[in-house]
């Protein structure tokens, strides 16, 4: 028997079948070619477990080999193979999915769906890196003569009968790019795309592939040490998780997986592809942007599911009502099984919370319905070190802190020890001050202010202590006459100058500074954007500087004559009040020392 032909092409898949475009990366023709022989073998189980073969199945396996002498791949299968039939329809016409017709003819029978190829073009992605591929192939039917195949990568093949004793399928690449005729690229590629397949694969004689990897198999017979010791195999180089999901659902939607915590999930660097999405322990793709949500791609772990729809390039998703039933599973399986340690363990929870923090936060900002479960377990801590849920540290302080028109103002600071000064007047005044000073801070507190209903944040620094929460008392009353008030901003004003000051005098005790230099909340709020932003808006400094006309320094000024005399003392309040909120630098630091030495 010989014949020679033309390959057929379905005209309906024509073109996306163009090799040129078929893949967009070269490499995945060893994943194809494997998952080929994946496929091949998982029917030949199928079949013997119908009673349809009656050859031993037990110990299948699939073998790559190199030969740098005569530059070839082979990938050796012991399933099914073909029959000249079978060459015609799965090989010659393009297109034509052997996996997806194996389904129908058995879709009654179980576990029928167990099986990868789904387009029909895999075998053809050989070709990016070859000159020629033969097929070898024995078909497990009774008396069926062994074919040989062979095409140059044109429409035109050649077929005949050939010599084969066992049953199975070896492909052979007639390779054209070197690259791919290193023994070490080889087992790169293999540990990348066929590291789970489940089937054992060799290279070089060594098994390469784990066939039953964690996420296949039930939670209930897995331990902590099985998760721990996967994640490393996963991820060698980092220690061990906080913790794990297990993702188990097959009903609207098949999919397996582990999603684990990194030992710090508290940074924005989320774009590390290290969650891997497989189809059927195939590896497709690290770019899951439309299977998860942005904020879950700071953990690391594998999601496999038959059900996500690829390209044909088996690396790209397509968005769909599956795909998007799978991202809100995924959210609140996260969501739940947060709630669920906060619940259980709250003091862990809480020893955990510098590391799983800024995740909780980015998860609130940009998936409203993490947000729904999460702001019960969200925490914020206070200078104390106490921890309290959202709403738990409002019912704190409401009682304090609410000022005359009924809100609730929570004050916090972004630096402990630059911002002191401030904080003491608030301490000494009753109030309670949170910590905020992580990247996301400053987004969580306009969005909680627009979640909560009569709340405001507040930072200590914003504002003099009765102005931060103004609860429509009087300021103190001061001896001084309106004129000597006035007298007194006149002088600030013209010594230090009024561009970019807001110049006030108020009574604010002797225990507060002379000059009390604030910075507005929206100001605030900005230059900590530009911070965390590592950009400027080339927003100028504007202050609000209050005169404290009860610092006896102050009212000291009206006694003095010299006019370089009031200059200096006038700079040294001032500069204190900018010292006090870290803004003395440079010239302006040096001339206060200067003075300081003087006096």
């Amino acid at each position: 028997m010989e014949e020679k032909g033309v390959i057929s092409v379905n005209s309906e898949n024509i073109f996306p079948v163009i090799k040129k475009f078929l893949y967009s990366d070269c490499d995945v023709f060893l994943r194809e070619l494997v998952s080929n022989a994946v496929d091949a073998s998982q029917k030949l189980k199928q079949l013997a477990a119908m009673g349809q073969y009656d050859g031993n199945v037990d110990n299948l396996r699939i073998d790559v080999k190199l030969d740098k002498e005569h530059k070839t791949i082979t990938i050796s299968d012991q399933g099914l193979g073909m029959d000249v039939e079978e060459i015609k329809k799965y090989i010659n016409q393009l297109a034509f999915s052997g996996a997806t017709d194996f389904i129908n003819k058995y879709k009654d029978q179980e576990n029928s769906k167990q099986l990868i190829g789904f387009f029909g073009l895999g075998f053809y992605s050989a070709f990016m890196v070859s000159e020629r591929v033969d097929i070898l192939t024995k078909s497990y039917k009774n008396d069926a003569q062994p074919v040989f195949w062979t095409c140059d990568g044109s429409t035109s093949f050649e077929i005949r009968e050939a010599e084969k004793e066992s049953i199975g399928t070896d492909v052979i690449l007639h390779v054209n790019q070197e690259e791919y005729l290193d023994n070490f690229r080889i087992k790169t590629l293999l540990d990348r795309f066929c590291k789970f397949l489940p089937v054992p694969i060799f290279f070089e004689d060594k098994q390469i592939n784990n066939p039953e990897p964690l996420w296949i198999k039930h939670p209930q017979d897995l331990k902590k040490e099985d998760y721990e010791n996967f994640y490393k195999e996963l991820f060698p180089y980092y220690e061990k998780p906080l913790f794990w999901i297990h993702l188990n659902i097959d009903y609207p939607f098949t999919l397996t997986g582990v999603l684990f915590f990194p030992s710090d999930v508290n940074t924005l660097d989320y774009k590390q592809n290290k969650i891997h999405l497989y189809a059927r322990q195939v590896f497709i793709t690290s770019e899951v942007t439309e299977i998860v949500p942005d904020f879950l791609k700071m953990l690391h772990g594998v999601i496999d599911s038959p059900d996500i729809p690829l390209n044909v390039s088996r690396s790209a998703l397509q968005s769909d009502r599956n795909v998007k039933m799978i991202s809100s599973y995924i959210t609140r399986k996260v969501a739940e099984k947060m709630s669920d340690m906060f619940k259980m363990d709250r003091t862990k929870f809480e020893g955990d919370w510098d590391k799983i923090g800024t995740f909780v936060k980015y998860g609130m900002l940009t998936e409203e319905k993490f947000y729904d479960v999460a702001k019960d377990f969200m925490l914020m801590k206070n200078l104390e070190g106490k921890s309290f849920t959202i709403q738990e540290y409002i019912d704190t302080v409401k009682e304090k802190q609410t000022d005359k028109n009924s809100k609730t103002v929570l004050l916090y600071t972004t630096d402990p020890q630059q911002q002191d000064v401030f904080i003491q007047n608030c301490v000494n005044a009753g109030y309670d001050v949170l910590l905020m000073k992580e990247q996301l801070d400053n987004h969580i507190l306009a969005f909680l202010e627009h979640k909560f209903e009569n709340i405001s944040f507040k930072s200590v620094e914003s504002a003099t202590v009765k102005e931060l929460i103004d609860k429509g008392v009087e300021d103190e009353v001061s001896d001084l006459t309106e004129n000597e008030k006035d007298k007194l901003k006149e002088i600030f004003e013209e010594h230090i100058g009024k561009e970019h000051i807001n110049w006030k005098v108020k009574a604010l005790g002797k225990e507060n500074l002379p000059v009390v230099v604030t910075i507005s909340e929206m100001a605030k709020r900005m230059k900590d954007l530009e911070k965390w932003n590592q950009t400027s808006y080339n927003l100028p400094d504007d202050f609000n500087a209050v005169i404290n006309i009860s610092h006896p320094s102050v009212k000291n000024i009206l006694q003095v004559e010299d006019k370089n005399s009031i200059n200096e003392r006038v700079r040294m309040l001032y500069q204190v009040g900018l010292l006090a909120q870290g803004k003395l630098q440079g010239k302006n630091l040096t001339d206060f020392i200067n003075s300081l030495v003087r006096v």
